[in-house]
């Protein structure tokens, strides 16, 4: 009997907390993995080393190609190579406060980047290879009706970063209705776990808490803790991204826990974890988090962290997922929070 050909996955953004998860899940369904990264002076591969071999750093099944989305011949160059099954775009600069501050570059990597992509595949005549659009619960921006939000709700970005992922977002859809390419686009809610970015709310929540509860840092400072979020589990995300290519046709698919919570109730939930008693005193700006039992300030408000143009509220409906899909999260975020708190306990003990 014929051996069945085993899929080549494509993962522009491998490094990313992301792109190590949908790594691992690829390589456990018996993948050919391509990643893409680019070149600078420091590894940056922390979240995939333990994918590699720890003596040569090498994996027969993975293998890593240094490139950049900002750069289209490079880009093109590898897709030809490589000639992928499945092309997962992951990468962009993510970091929504950020893009105020770079909105050129924020645009020319997330949404240019896809772009750049979606040519390569379409200059190649890849007629069979599979293209997956990490999109964003960022698009939807300035929500004036606050139920669930699904495919068919209107985008209003308020930041360079969700302008940049609609931008993706109508690429995708273009070249899905001009050219016939399967392309589809997750939209994906706030998604975290212990390898987030250091510069992530979630992540600075928990690693700083942590950190007080050890003696090790004294104060947080945080912005808006008022900013309601759905946050799911990025090893959940991983297998609907997997599951969105697998699907009989081309498609957009909105993928959340339909859960909401404030900043300041993730606080508290990771603070209750950690056996810290916060005590909520002031409004607005002068806002603080005091230890009841040392009456100390752990936690401070910084107009810093503000966004020029806040997002109030994003919560996810993911029905059309559950249905088709058959996916549906399964770590629920107290879960979430114990996991990235045992992370972070362990790089200090």
């Amino acid at each position: 009997m014929e051996k069945l050909k085993r899929k080549i996955a494509l993962i522009f953004g491998i490094t990313g907390q992301d792109g190590s998860y949908l790594a691992e899940l690829l390589l456990k369904k018996n993948y050919i993995i391509h990643g893409v990264k680019r070149r600078s002076s420091s590894p940056n591969t922390e979240r995939i080393d333990h994918l590699f071999d720890s003596v040569n750093f090498s994996n027969k099944n993975i293998f890593i190609h240094y490139g950049d989305i900002s750069d289209g011949t490079s880009t093109l160059n590898i897709i030809n190579k490589i000639k992928p099954d499945e092309i997962y775009n992951l990468a962009a600069q993510s970091h929504v406060r950020v893009s105020f501050d770079i909105p050129e570059y924020t645009a020319d990597i997330t949404a240019l980047g896809a772009l750049r992509i979606l040519e390569a595949i379409r200059i190649l005549n890849l007629k069979k290879t599979k293209y997956y659009q990490a999109s964003s619960s960022e698009m939807y921006g300035l929500v004036k009706n606050k139920n669930s939000l699904n495919e068919l709700t209107p985008f209003h970005p308020r930041s360079i970063y969700g302008v940049s992922k609609v931008f993706a977002y109508h690429t995708a859809v273009h070249y899905r209705e001009a050219y016939g390419i399967f392309a589809c686009n997750g939209i994906l809610f706030n998604h975290e776990s212990p390898r987030r970015g250091p510069t992530f709310v979630t992540k600075k929540i928990v690693q700083g808490l942590t950190r007080i509860k050890k003696g090790i840092q004294k104060k947080l400072t945080l912005g808006n803790l008022y900013a309601i979020r759905d946050w799911g589990h990025a090893k959940d995300y991983a297998i609907s991204m997997w599951k969105i290519l697998q699907y009989k046709k081309p498609d957009d698919w909105v993928i959340a826990t339909n859960k909401e919570n404030t900043v300041k109730n993730f606080v508290n939930a990771t603070a209750k974890k950690l056996s810290i008693n916060i005590v909520w005193k002031g409004s607005g700006i002068k806002e603080k988090g005091i230890e009841k039992d040392t009456g100390k300030t752990i936690i401070d408000i910084d107009p810093k962290y503000f966004r020029p143009s806040e997002v109030d509220y994003l919560k996810g409906n993911y029905s059309k997922a559950k249905k088709y899909l058959k996916w549906k999260p399964s770590i629920n975020t107290d879960r979430l929070i114990e996991d990235m708190i045992k992370y972070e306990l362990s790089k200090i003990e």
